[in-house]
């Protein structure tokens, strides 16, 4: 969980339009809670809301949508024909690692000659690099299919040309641009699958690199079968497939609407019944075997195991995890990856106590509206994390960069409605590469440009925010309800708006004048959270407060507490109760909103 801001941030109380409110009510059957949080999504029109309460998997766009996607189909079915060795070069997050091995598993179904590649964080870098051709000439490949990278490469993929290496770019990042703003030229790939081009008709922009590699799986299906309704063994294998688009969607933080809301829904319901042993595995090292998944299950829990193997060694454990069959071999690689992220999360705590103290010197966010930090040794693989914590800390965009001898790498994180993209491109000049999206990117840099790439970045902040800098951001309630209305046919209600994430936010919930049933306590290994339980009249749930253990002086038993939180299921021993987990409170007198 993300570190509770210094500061308390501000209380709005959304207002939602009472007669759309009232309309979506009648016309679907809904609470006045479930239809405010519609209405306050921007989901109000009656075929909107009946797609996000019933996603249909009909409902997906057609592949062939996407530029490139015939290419690319006519080339793949030309290399399973003639025997050709297809080589999956994919990326050390978990976008890259669940994309690989979704493609991976459909060319073996197929029986086709596959090999994959994950580049190592440490040692080659992001993306392609002189270690994409060593293992394509060592597999002996002579196509090249790329997950969550590669639009960028040029350089790389020319070489493969010239080599005589066909590629193909599935990928979800902006196109690359020259430092005067144009657009710069595109590799040299049989096919760039990428709804961000600037080519692209295809109706929705933003899916994960996961989500591509999907797209290119089920177009090459359609292409197999002949037919816009695939055969029915492929069909199996895509629905089965769904489960790696729903981690890689959730854990790559793009929004949770159109496609991705369909995707993951059908995904998490296809993870929990998963035959593959490695995600089997996965799932009961994380405790969630045997159990209806969440997007947090995904966000919290998955993602950061599968990261862990890319941030603290090679990704390569996480894809050998997902692609394993054999129940034995499954879990001890489960065991490796859970033992990764322990030690990953003890590794960033550190980190993250250094960075802030660095981050000191540049307390003036008017001169480093994005905080631009560099340390000898801070660990590469890390970096984003702490960047995300910084954002967080601070308020402001974070440049995180590890140095190695001359040479450092770096990943940014950003505020929302700030492109840390836009910001890297004023220093493009100070960098040796970069690329990304709005909300994150990441750098190489030497370490004697560091300031140099400070100030460029800074001043090309100042221009976007023109003199505004950033403000609190401010906690947005949805709805005021009584405590006694937090109950299960509530929780049930509220499931059909799930799965939850970016632009599809959990429900976010304000009651008052609560007390306390017993005196508040802090729980964890550091006693970092914050465990309480709330009561009005004979209503009485627990709440837990992730980060906020400091906070526990706050509360006295007889004060009015005034709390801001999301209703949600715990599941403890196979048993479910209704608990809240806090966001914010205030005691005393209630707050004015």
């Amino acid at each position: 969980m993300s570190p509770v801001a210094l500061v308390s941030p501000p209380w709005k109380l959304r207002s939602p339009d009472p007669g759309l409110v009232a309309g979506l009510s009648r016309a679907h059957g809904l609470s006045e809670v479930a239809s405010s949080l519609l209405v306050a999504r921007g989901i109000t029109e009656r075929q909107l809301v009946q797609d996000h309460l019933e996603p249909r998997l009909s409902a997906l766009h057609d592949p062939a949508l996407l530029p490139g996607m015939a290419a690319a189909t006519e080339r793949i079915a030309r290399a399973i024909e003639k025997r050709e060795t297809i080589l999956v070069h994919g990326d050390y997050d978990v976008d890259g690692v669940t994309g690989t091995t979704l493609l991976v598993r459909l060319f073996r179904r197929l029986g086709a000659n596959v090999a994959w590649h994950i580049p190592n964080r440490f040692s080659d870098g992001y993306a392609f690099g002189p270690h994409s051709i060593e293992r394509a000439r060592a597999t002996g490949a002579t196509l090249v299919i790329s997950v969550d990278n590669g639009t960028s490469s040029r350089e790389t993929i020319a070489q493969l040309l010239d080599l005589g290496i066909d590629t193909i770019v599935t990928d979800h990042h902006e196109p690359p641009r020259n430092p005067d703003g144009s657009a710069a030229e595109l590799p040299p790939a049989v096919a760039i699958v990428n709804p961000k081009l600037a080519s692209s008709r295809y109706p929705f922009r933003e899916l994960c690199g996961g989500a591509v590699a999907f797209k290119l799986a089920w177009g090459l299906c359609q292409h197999l079968t002949g037919a816009a309704r695939v055969r029915e063994d492929l069909k199996e294998y895509l629905v089965e497939a769904m489960g790696y688009v729903a981690i890689a969607t959730v854990c790559d933080v793009v929004p949770l609407v159109d496609e991705n809301r369909i995707l993951s829904r059908y995904g998490l319901r296809s993870l929990s019944s998963s035959k593959c042993a490695g995600i089997r595995e996965l799932l009961a090292i994380a405790k969630l075997d045997g159990r209806e998944l969440e997007s947090d299950d995904l966000a919290f829990q998955i993602g950061p195991r599968i990261n862990a193997s890319g941030r603290l060694g090679s990704a390569r454990t996480a894809v050998e995890l997902l692609l394993c069959d054999d129940r034995a071999e499954a879990a001890r690689l489960a065991r490796e990856i859970d033992a990764m992220n322990t030690e990953r999360k003890r590794l960033s705590a550190l980190l993250f106590q250094e960075a802030a103290r660095a981050a000191e010197a540049y307390s003036d966010a008017e001169r480093h509206p994005v905080l631009v930090l560099a340390g000898k040794g801070w660990h590469q693989g890390l970096v984003g994390i702490v960047a995300a914590r910084l954002v967080d800390r601070f308020g402001r965009p974070a440049v995180v960069i590890g140095l190695d001898g001359d040479s450092g790498r770096g990943s940014a994180r950003s505020t929302a409605g700030f492109s840390i993209l836009e910001a890297l491109h004023g220093g493009a000049g100070h960098m040796e590469r970069y690329g990304g999206h709005e909300r994150a990117a990441g750098c190489e840099v030497r370490a004697d440009a560091i300031d140099l790439l400070r100030e460029a970045v800074c001043a090309r902040a100042r221009e976007i925010l023109a003199g505004e800098g950033f403000d609190v951001a401010p906690t947005w309630i949805d709805c005021e309800i009584p405590f006694e209305r937090v109950t299960t046919e509530l929780m049930r209600e509220l499931g059909r708006l799930a799965p939850f994430g970016e632009r599809n936010e959990k429900p976010v919930l304000l009651s008052t004048d609560l007390r306390l049933a017993e005196p508040a306590r802090t729980v964890g290994s550091d006693g970092s959270h914050l465990s309480l339980r709330l009561r009005r009249g004979a209503q009485v749930l627990r709440a837990m407060f992730f980060g906020a253990g400091a906070r526990a002086t706050e509360l006295r038993m007889g004060e009015p507490v005034h709390a801001v939180f999301t209703p949600r299921w715990n599941l403890f021993r196979g048993e479910r109760t209704l608990e809240i987990e806090l966001l914010d409170f205030r005691t005393g007198t209630r707050p004015e909103l």
